[in-house]
């Protein structure tokens, strides 16, 4: 998502282009916030291994929030993916999510520019260890 490219414009910044590769980068800390009254569906709060920490808040028309206010709207697809629209100056960047399976994620990401062509576009998977349940005792 948006975390990414912060991370890796910081490190274009200070001429680390491995810093994105690297494995020592650390974990992404979410926490959940919880809705408020009137139309707040709850959030996110994102924290990087840097400390820089974004929040997410999830409205009932579809606005998706950020602290500095409406930075773009989510929907929930039919297919059961769950589609992100963040907007940034000139740019659009469509974020989509599913869960195929309890341990498959499937995520794509395409970025508009000003003029509505396609800029960068990626696609992932990510497969998880699911454990079995431990047997119930008698």
């Amino acid at each position: 998502m948006v975390l990414r490219s912060q991370m890796e414009a910081s490190a274009a910044a200070t001429g680390d282009d491995d810093a994105w590769h690297d494995s020592h980068r650390g974990e992404l800390a979410v926490a959940l916030l919880p809705a408020a009254p009137g139309r707040s569906l709850g959030g996110l709060e994102v924290t990087a291994p840097d400390g820089l920490s974004r929040l997410l808040g999830f409205e009932a028309g579809g606005s998706l929030l950020g602290s500095e206010g409406s930075i773009g709207h989510w929907q929930l697809w039919p297919d059961g993916s769950l589609e992100l629209v963040i907007t940034s100056g000139d740019q659009e960047q469509r974020e989509r999510i599913w869960f195929t399976k309890p341990n498959l994620r499937l995520r794509s990401i395409i970025v508009h520019g000003a003029d509505g062509q396609p800029e960068q576009a990626s696609f992932c998977s990510e497969i998880r260890r699911v454990s079995r349940p431990a047997p119930a005792e008698s």
